[in-house]
């Protein structure tokens, strides 16, 4: 893209209704725009970091084995009666009815209707197990949204959900979502913490929620310096053996991980002064077993091995696919701005064309954006190069490749990393063949 004559509004000022981090860096980038209470338009730059975010976690899905399919924001009440959830859920629940007076809400979460449909097809117990998902967004009316991204009222949400046998099979599939999930975060540079948890509304007897470390966290975490230590995209951990499955389930549910409103001081004391470990946090995702609650009260069985009918166990695993880029910024910021994971950034690159008129400077400009278009913004306005520093920064790409005259004239450009401040003086080949 070329900054010029591209949707990408980046302002000096914070705006005066932004309190986090990254509520006010998303907001100066020119990532996203308020167009009501706690629900947000997404522009451009915003976009493409939210579908490079979901298709990390689209990807660790489907190698997990777990199916895509797509599920409407708008759902029929009579399921959540059936569930007996549809009174219960409370004022977050957006209730509507239709112009034949229908009673219809808009989803905040999908497990009656994947249950529904789930037993419109599978009548056997030889279809088990399976895992479906789908990414759509979710509204839940928050009585004061805030906090951006984090905390609004709808946001982009990959739900999925286990159908099972029995409770064996149940367990194995929460253990292969959750390691699923660690090697997700694990890919968008995130170091995730799994903590148990309670399970709200949902439902269920085990229950942990994913906490990514940031210095700007809105709790308080305590945890074993061993989750620094395991790597869960090695090959020792096959996600389909039941034996790795318990092998990882042991990694990180006996060492002590906990936040602030669980935290025992003693146990945590208990711990080698070394291998203490404090910091803050942030839930990005979230996972339930709730066995056969769901299957029994909305009256679905498949004919078991007997030939007698089994309500299927059942749980379901959430990742909050928008509220992950707020809580990358709060991870990877500084005081200049953003500095996004080479794998979520919009832009691999920015291309700074220090002097715009300059014959020198625009062939190069232009030549480089050729070859790395259209992984790269291009900053081809008339604007002065501390401007253009300054947004470049501020908007995080990894590598800035900066052209000026003098670089120019000698067939050279300057690329700086921006994670570090590194800067380096390369021929046009030498700083291609590290970006790319």
């Amino acid at each position: 893209m070329r900054l010029s004559h591209s949707l990408v509004p980046t302002l000096k000022e914070t705006p005066t209704e932004a309190q986090i981090v990254s509520h006010r860096l998303m907001l100066r980038a020119g990532l996203v725009r308020q167009t009501a209470a706690g629900i947000y338009a997404w522009l451009p730059a915003g976009l493409r970091v939210l579908q490079k975010v979901a298709r990390i976690v689209r990807e660790e899905q489907d190698a997990a084995g777990a199916q895509e399919l797509l599920m409407p924001t708008i759902q029929p009440a009579e399921l959540w009666r059936e569930s007996g959830r549809y009174e219960d859920y409370g004022k977050e629940m957006l209730r509507l009815k239709d112009r034949h007076e229908r009673d219809l809400l808009y989803g905040p979460t999908n497990e009656e209707m994947i249950t529904d449909l789930f037993r419109q097809s599978v009548r056997s117990y030889r279809a088990l197990p399976q895992i479906l998902y789908h990414i759509q967004w979710k509204f839940r009316d928050e009585v004061r949204p805030r906090f951006g991204v984090m905390r609004g009222r709808e946001f982009l949400m990959k739900d999925a959900y286990s159908f099972d046998i029995d409770y064996a099979g149940a367990v194995a599939s929460y253990r292969r979502m959750m390691l699923s999930y660690m090697r997700t975060f694990r890919r968008m540079g995130l170091k995730a913490i799994p903590m148990q948890a309670e399970s709200g509304p949902i439902g269920g007897n085990m229950s942990h929620e994913f906490i990514i470390l940031a210095p700007t966290g809105e709790s308080a975490v305590y945890y074993d310096a061993a989750f620094e230590e395991i790597d869960y995209s090695a090959s020792g951990f096959d996600i389909f053996s039941e034996a790795d499955l318990d092998r990882f389930f042991g990694l990180v549910t006996t060492h002590y991980a906990a936040t602030d409103e669980k935290h025992d001081p003693a146990a945590f004391a208990a711990l080698a002064a070394g291998r203490r470990r404090e910091g803050r946090g942030i839930e990005v995702g979230h996972v339930f077993y709730f066995g056969t609650k769901y299957s029994t009260a909305m009256g679905f069985a498949v004919a078991g091995p007997d030939g007698r009918p089994v309500a299927p166990e059942m749980g379901s695993y959430g990742i909050g696919v928008s509220r992950l880029v707020g809580a990358l910024i709060e991870a990877f910021h500084d005081e200049a701005g953003i500095i996004w994971p080479d794998a979520v950034a919009p832009f691999r690159a920015a291309i700074l064309n220090l002097k715009a008129g300059d014959p020198a400077c625009e062939r190069m400009a232009e030549d480089l954006y050729g070859k790395l278009a259209p992984s790269v913004l291009y900053d081809d306005r008339e604007e002065r190069a501390g401007v253009k520093f300054a947004d470049a920064d501020l908007m995080g790409h990894p590598w800035q490749l900066i052209v000026g005259p003098r670089g120019a004239a000698r067939g050279q450009v300057e690329l700086k990393r921006r994670a570090s401040g590194e800067r380096q003086e390369l021929s046009l080949d030498s700083a291609l063949a590290q970006i790319v």
